[in-house]
């Protein structure tokens, strides 16, 4: 029996489940080799701007059953809403079975404050240049779809895979400008409003940086995605850190043979909204 590793706040975002760029199977692994307290969903965990009936695969549906089931056992599930899934935001402050919609949250960790949310509100791109912004979602995906083929070539010659949308950004003038730009402008803000940490995802770029200016510190930290770099955030000990699955040595954790026997019909029922003004 495999020993699940006892973590205190786990953070995910940018896993786009129900595009082709998910790579859902890796996100179970990672989901079924931890025991969180709190698991934050910070946002483009659903990819509802590509959804389509024709394409929404079992790995896809294990990854919700097993956050399903999370709850279930126990775990604080917070969901915080994307620009992928901006439509879920219309229920912020309700919960969907037992998971709570909000648009940011802001937690006290030790004596220190933490500030969660996707961080799309403060895109550039989004804000100032909307013809970059649309060239950015349909660029992005289109650039991925062309990767895979590549990639299935390249495993097949026995080669290693390669990545052009990583490579445009980490070459790209412009990319490199837009991620120090987007990382100042959120730690500055962190810092007016006296936040210790700031936790964010959107741009998929995984990191975390101690930031100080002539008005404080804070510490800059980001989740990074489940598209290509497969990252996710934990706070254990007092201590932020970045989980690089790729880095994992372990065995990987398969699928949890009680999440297979677990009833369709308990994860319908699980999903109804239930309106917390109400109670």
């Amino acid at each position: 029996m495999k020993i699940k590793r006892k973590i205190e706040i786990v953070v995910i975002s940018d896993v786009h489940l129900g595009s082709t760029q998910c790579h859902a199977k890796h996100l179970l692994n990672y989901l079924n080799s931890i025991e969180p307290k709190k698991l934050i969903l910070n946002g483009d965990i659903l990819d509802i701007s590509q959804f389509s009936k024709r394409y929404f695969p079992k790995s896809h549906l294990k990854v919700i059953k097993k956050i399903m089931t999370m709850t279930t056992d126990g775990v604080d599930v917070v969901y915080i809403t994307g620009n992928h899934d901006e439509m879920i935001r219309k229920f912020t402050g309700t919960t969907i079975g037992n998971i709570r919609i909000v648009d940011k949250l802001v937690l006290e960790l030790h004596g220190k404050h933490a500030w969660f949310f996707h961080g799309d509100v403060f895109d550039v791109s989004l804000q100032n240049a909307k013809w970059l912004a649309e060239f950015g979602s349909y660029g992005y995906h289109a650039l991925n779809r062309l990767n895979q083929l590549v990639n299935w070539y390249l495993v097949n010659r026995g080669k290693e895979r390669y990545s052009f949308s990583k490579k445009l950004k980490n070459n790209k003038k412009s990319a490199a400008k837009y991620s120090r730009i987007y990382e100042k402008v959120i730690s500055n803000l962190a810092i007016e409003n006296g936040y210790d940490y700031v936790i964010c995802g959107h741009i998929h770029q995984p990191k975390m940086a101690y930031i100080e200016t002539n008005h404080g510190k804070t510490i800059y930290l980001n989740s990074g995605d489940w598209v290509e770099n497969f990252t996710a955030l934990e706070y254990q000990f007092k201590r932020w850190k970045v989980y690089h699955y790729k880095k994992d040595k372990r065995s990987p954790f398969f699928i949890d043979n009680e999440l297979k026997a677990k009833d369709n019909n308990r994860l319908i029922a699980a999903i109804t909204i239930i309106d917390q003004t109400s109670k």
